[in-house]
């Protein structure tokens, strides 16, 4: 009993004792999911606003796709643009209320409700995201953060993050407190994608239909309204069935939305989505297509042009040129037909050519042309300003005998020695295409036979830093100078047509220029010239001019076949040689370059002819060839001076130019400076050390002495360099492309310029043709 007693009394204190409370779990959980909801939240909006503290900035001008650049011409005619297509931009007045509404349906229903950013639509795409739905981030963004999207961010999969959508919502919140429903309405409609190059709606209707948004009907309106999503597969042209299902859901969602009766649903779902296709806006995509082909090489400068300028090319921009169209139809023409000019077919490569127009008294760039049978590029490879080749003996004019007169009054009879030759300082020898010296002959001679060594002791008795000053005031550019330069450099078809023009207008320099003005699509408008600057004396122009009408008119010039009957023009021809390397590879006519360049007193030509690949496989010009050059400049020139409204004239002598008669001929000389026969024959021995002359004025004497200076210490800077030219072949040809008509390919090449040539070879060069 007492067991029993005390187990009572243990059961019995343990029944006394007082529970524990019960503990609440349920509540515990809820709070906790509350606290980390509350957490949660506030770091999503500190995230938020992290973002949005980054989001860039966004101006009107990004929102408002006014279009591509307009390109007009020389006479404010509308071309063409720099886009695929016009843009026909539409504003919100003249797009129909029927568009409004099939947009706002399909894309964004409560956009008139919303601030930006839709808070229950956010929640429906995240429920969306949950349950696996396609619609993914994407399904949140309202018309508002479309059009963000559309001008700032991508539609591309890279764009589609958190970071993104902050910056979209945040942006889209901003703008809607600056622009109208209706105004960001109009943004949007003229902004997105439709398809085949084209952006808005507007285009579309134009490209689709031939019709302005506002005569277009209910379906096609709806089908236009739905393309955005896919413009390729909703294009009614391809993919007929899948545009007819996408408008189809487009007017679903307009009767839903109650801005269409089911009567006017069901109707234009019967219509076929072909209804009113027409190809008149395929055709007007192609001439746009056709013209930009024509006008490639010239609209390739002018964009980069643009884009030095400030300008963005999208917005909407009016651009007015100095390009003559119908030049520039000609001069393409003449490439890549076969009525002006039979261009040779090796089955290897393409024949190609870079030709630049200038006005001689402007500088305005008239016509330009990149290549030839270039197939259906854009912005393609423009060799009208490669400064990769060698522009052979056109540099003669420029960097010897225009200095020479210009510094040292050298008359056109200066006596000059075409007797064997080295460059100062140097082993390396000159010699002419003909490896022949024809002795002592006048600087016209020289000049109008394309002699190589006159033109180089010409370039050492002026002094390659008064050469290189006189040729950078033609716009060469040259860092340096050596004396291959004197023979050739790596400049462009443009440079030469714009120093040439610098010659036919009587000195005066006018950098080539392409646009005369621009106009924002906010009316301002900047004009743009190039201000003409005294580059050489009247009496240099002349006479430089009158020895380059021999090089056409003359029997023993190198350009008679750019002659043209009763036109006075001016020119000079140029071959660029193989290197030594080479020789053995090619045949021993084979030349790398030929080059064509003429002027008259309205127009400047500018004439590069070759191959792109020059080292390999039919890459190289030969007697059958070299003067495709002069045949395209006679075409271009014949067609200048046919159709300007400038008449053809010849030149004015100026008063600070005398003449004389020598052996028959009448020479030029600067007045004042009338060489007698000693003179005009001083500097013909056959010694390179003997170039440097003396002239008949009293100040001369010290020009001669500074000379001898200059040209000893070229010498001494050459010297330096001919060990390492004579021993190595590839070092003598890095310099070597931009040595023209330096009758030794290999030796001339220590003292060429390098220069980057496209065929990656290094081409040393001969003249005298």
């Amino acid at each position: 009993m007492a067991g029993n007693n005390e187990q009572n009394s243990r059961v019995a204190r343990r029944k006394s004792q007082p529970k524990p409370p019960k503990k609440h779990w349920f509540r515990r959980i809820i709070l906790s999911l509350a606290a980390l909801f509350v957490i949660g939240v506030l770091a999503g909006l500190a995230l938020f606003f992290y973002y949005a503290q980054t989001a860039p900035t966004v101006k009107q001008s990004d929102l408002v796709n006014t279009g591509t650049a307009k390109i007009y011409d020389q006479n404010d005619k509308y071309l063409t643009s720099l886009g695929t297509n016009d843009h026909e931009y539409v504003k919100s007045s003249n797009i129909p209320f029927t568009l409004k509404n099939a947009v706002v349906s399909i894309e964004d229903r409560r956009f008139y409700k919303h601030k930006g950013v839709d808070y229950y639509r956010i929640l429906g795409a995240a429920v969306g995201n949950l349950k696996g739905s396609s619609l993914g981030m994407q399904g949140g963004s309202t018309l508002t953060m479309q059009l963000v999207k559309l001008a700032v961010f991508s539609t591309s999969t890279s764009d589609r993050n958190l970071k993104v959508k902050a910056q979209e919502a945040w942006i889209a919140l901003n703008l809607e407190k600056h622009y109208s429903k209706s105004q960001i309405l109009e943004f949007y409609i003229n902004k997105v994608y439709m398809g085949n190059g084209i952006y808005g709606m507007g285009t579309a209707a134009k490209y689709y239909y031939g019709k302005s948004l506002k005569d277009l009907s209910l379906s096609q309106l709806a089908l236009l309204a739905g393309m955005p999503q896919s413009p390729t597969y909703y294009d009614p042209t391809t993919y007929p069935s899948y545009a007819t299902s996408r408008r189809n859901l487009v007017l679903e969602a307009m009767y839903d939305n109650k801005v269409i009766s089911k009567s006017q649903e069901t109707a234009a779902e019967k219509v076929s989505v072909k209804t009113g296709l027409t190809s008149s806006g395929r055709s007007s995509l192609a001439m746009h297509e056709k013209t930009n082909k024509i006008l490639d090489a010239y609209l390739n400068e002018v964009r980069q042009d643009l884009l030095k300028k400030g300008y963005n090319l999208t917005d909407g921009e009016k651009v007015y040129t100095n390009i003559d169209m119908d030049a520039q139809k000609r001069l393409y023409d003449i490439a890549n037909t076969s009525q002006y000019v039979n261009y040779p077919n090796n089955g290897k490569q393409t024949f190609q050519l870079g030709v630049s127009v200038v006005d001689s008294y402007t500088g305005k760039v008239s016509a330009m042309i990149g290549g030839r049978k270039t197939g259906n590029v854009t912005y393609g490879t423009n060799r009208a300003v490669w400064t990769s080749r060698s522009n052979a003996s056109t540099m003669k004019p420029i960097l010897d005998y225009g200095p020479a007169i210009e510094y040292l009054n050298w008359p056109t009879y200066k006596s000059l020695s075409d007797t064997k030759y080295k460059y100062p300082g140097t082993n390396i020898s000159v010699h002419d295409f003909d490896n022949n010296y024809l002795g002592n002959m006048t600087m016209r001679e020289a000049l109008v036979q394309s002699r190589n060594i006159p033109a180089i002791r010409a370039l050492q008795a002026v002094g390659k830093s008064r050469a290189k000053t006189f040729a950078n005031n033609l716009g060469m550019n040259l860092k340096t100078v050596n004396y291959a330069n004197g023979i050739g450099a790596g400049v462009s078809t443009l440079q030469v047509a714009g120093a040439y023009a610098a010659f036919a207008n009587g000195g005066v320099y006018h950098k080539p220029y392409y646009i005369r003005k621009v106009t924002t699509s906010d009316g301002v408008t900047t004009s743009y010239t190039s201000t003409g600057k005294r580059a050489m004396k009247k009496s240099t122009a002349y006479m430089i001019t009158d020895m380059l009408k021999g090089v056409i008119n003359s029997s023993t010039g190198t350009a008679t076949t750019a002659k043209i009957s009763g036109v006075y023009q001016a020119g000079k021809t140029g071959t660029d040689n193989y290197a030594s390397q080479y020789k053995n590879k090619v045949p021993s006519d084979a030349v790398v370059d030929s080059w064509m360049a003429g002027y008259t007193k309205n127009y400047s030509v500018a004439v590069w002819t070759g191959y792109d690949k020059s080292t390999e496989a039919g890459g190289y010009l030969d007697t059958s060839n070299e003067k495709i050059s002069q045949q395209i400049y006679r075409a271009m020139m014949n067609y200048l001076q046919q159709y300007s409204h400038s008449p053809n004239s010849d030149w004015t002598k100026p008063s600070s130019v005398g003449t004389t008669k020598k052996n028959g001929i009448e020479e030029l000389y600067v007045v004042g400076h009338l060489f007698s026969s000693s003179e005009a024959s001083s500097g013909t021995a056959s010694s390179a050390s003997s170039s440097s002359t003396t002239t008949g004025s009293s100040s001369t004497s010290t020009e001669a002495s500074s000379r001898s200076s200059e040209s000893s210490s070229s010498s001494s800077e050459a010297a330096s360099s001919s060990s390492s030219a004579e021993s190595s072949s590839s070092e003598s040809s890095s310099e070597s492309s931009s040595s023209s008509e330096a009758s030794s390919s290999s030796e001339a090449s220590s003292e060429a310029t390098s220069s980057e040539t496209p065929t990656a070879d290094t081409n040393n060069t001969t003249e005298g043709q």
